[in-house]
């Protein structure tokens, strides 16, 4: 009767014991930024996107077009990854690296939605890298430089 008694007052205390046991072995968590050293902090601007000036984005082109022909195409927004095509039906060919002619009207995409112009505005274009599908069914051959504003054309009197 006593051995039963002991074993009854056991397997109530067992698990008292485990919970305070569990509870006391807690191990604080870590955070892995305090033991991380920023070797870039003064390179980092929060908040501020690099715009190129118009030598930088002459330079870095592959096709620089003046036009005042410039139009949204047609856009993704909303279905899937977002990017804009634009479509020049004319224009002036600055500087070009690939092709000595430009057949017209052409379509070119864009990551991000440009600030288009009523004047003359030159098109900063580097040949097309992915977008392998929409680029056969378009015939898309340029992108838009990154980072590359719209400037427009600048007169000389």
């Amino acid at each position: 009767m006593k051995t039963n008694a002991i074993q009854t007052k056991i397997s109530l205390l067992l698990p008292l014991f485990l919970l305070v046991v569990l509870a006391g072995c807690e191990k604080k968590y870590q955070e892995p930024d305090h033991y991380a050293v920023d070797l870039f902090k003064d390179e980092r601007q929060k908040g501020k996107a690099y715009i190129m000036n118009e030598e930088e984005c002459f330079d870095g082109s592959e096709l620089v077009i003046a036009s005042s022909n410039v139009k949204l195409a047609d856009s993704s927004k909303g279905r899937g990854k977002t990017f804009f095509l634009y479509k020049v039906r004319s224009g002036k060919v600055m500087k070009t690296i690939r092709d000595s002619v430009v057949d017209y009207p052409f379509m070119f995409l864009s990551d991000q939605r440009l600030k288009l112009k009523s004047d003359s505005i030159y098109l900063y274009l580097k040949k097309l890298e992915g977008y392998r599908f929409i680029a056969a069914e378009r015939n898309l051959k340029y992108k838009w430089l990154k980072a590359a504003p719209v400037y427009s054309v600048k007169k000389d009197k």
